[in-house]
């Protein structure tokens, strides 16, 4: 009599024999896009220099994108990830900081805690850890220190530095559990290891990789806010090929929208293309710049801006889900097969 398949089993055969998607949603999201060779247009080939750390919060990849906690379609199209800020930050935590070949004296190195704690094979179920700290991340510091170092010296770790002691920091995980292989939830759960009541902006990110900008007339995505009946916050995500998906918070929490743009007055002083680009978030939140999100809530970057304060050595937690929408929105047209396409960027 053959083995009872578990199910699991059962997701994997479906999968291989595409009965049905369950692989299609999983973490394709890279920690980090930054000083990587795909986004090297330099003429000297020099990745590192060419699109640095401190660019990438306001510069918009072509080929990839990254985030903490990262979780995408196997295409990089739709992708979620978390943001977060202690309130003493000189930046929003959007994705992984680490020391380029010329700042380290080991070469190339990432001064971040993060694990990867379970997944099933079909990514039906996975577990992460960030572990963030409570005071400001020194980012000077441990780039100063490392450059002054020789070979034959011991790397600066982000330990060294003091911001964990006395546990004052926050062990945030993120789960991830697929109802279908669409109907995803999630589950954040940020645990205070300090012995005081700490303060975190926990900022669920939602975002379309720029696929529009690069070619004349290719359409782009959507993401707008929408009415929930039942009090909750939400947003609907339309794209040409992956259809209309619907995202919803546990709470009514402000919903933020910009566009997944460059910033090329920062970058280049040169005029943007639109007023809302993609380092908003952080212009909100660590700038109070109330005017670098867009009040008509639409956008191709999204974030949920939950503020909480944690309980000493207590936790929070956060619930939300990202599930395929029928619910159609202004401006956006069906196609014949009911699929409904965004329209076509201005911004082209």
């Amino acid at each position: 009599m053959p083995e009872q398949l578990n199910a699991e089993q059962l997701r994997l055969i479906d999968a291989r024999t595409q009965k049905q998607q369950w692989k299609k949603w999983g973490p394709y999201l890279s920690e980090r896009q930054w000083g990587t060779v795909r986004e090297d247009y330099s003429d000297t080939g020099c990745a590192w220099d060419y699109f640095s750390h401190d660019q990438a919060r306001s510069r918009a990849y072509r080929w990839g994108e990254d985030g903490l906690a990262g979780f995408s379609d196997d295409k990089q199209r739709l992708c979620f990830s978390l943001g977060l800020w202690n309130g003493k930050d000189p930046i929003l935590k959007e994705r992984l900081f680490g020391l380029t070949n010329s700042e380290g004296n080991h070469g190339e190195d990432v001064k971040e805690y993060y694990f990867y704690v379970d997944s099933t094979p079909t990514h039906s179920y996975m577990k992460y850890l960030y572990k963030y700290p409570q005071a400001a991340y020194p980012y000077e510091k441990i780039v100063s220190t490392n450059r002054g170092r020789s070979r034959s010296e011991r790397e600066y770790e982000l330990l060294d530095t003091g911001v964990f002691d006395d546990d004052r920091y926050f062990d945030v995980f993120l789960e991830v559990a697929k109802k279908s292989p669409e109907d995803i939830l999630f589950q954040i759960t940020v645990c205070n290891r300090g012995s005081e009541p700490a303060l975190l902006h926990v900022l669920p990110h939602l975002l379309f990789r720029n696929t529009w900008s690069w070619i004349t007339g290719v359409s782009a995505p959507t993401l707008r806010a929408v009415d929930q009946p039942r009090g909750i916050s939400s947003a609907v995500a339309e794209h040409a090929e992956l259809g209309s998906m619907q995202f919803y918070c546990d709470q009514p929490v402000p919903l933020l929208f910009t566009e997944n743009e460059s910033n090329f007055e920062r970058l280049f002083k040169q005029p943007n293309r639109t007023p809302f680009v993609k380092d908003a978030f952080h212009d909100y939140l660590t700038q109070g710049n109330k005017g670098a999100i867009n009040p008509e809530q639409t956008g191709t970057k999204m974030a949920a801006h939950y503020e909480i304060t944690v309980p000493a050595r207590g936790e929070s937690v956060i619930r939300l889900r990202l599930a395929p929408s029928r619910k159609s929105i202004p401006g956006v047209a069906a196609d014949e097969t009911g699929r409904r396409s965004p329209k076509t960027s201005t911004l082209s």
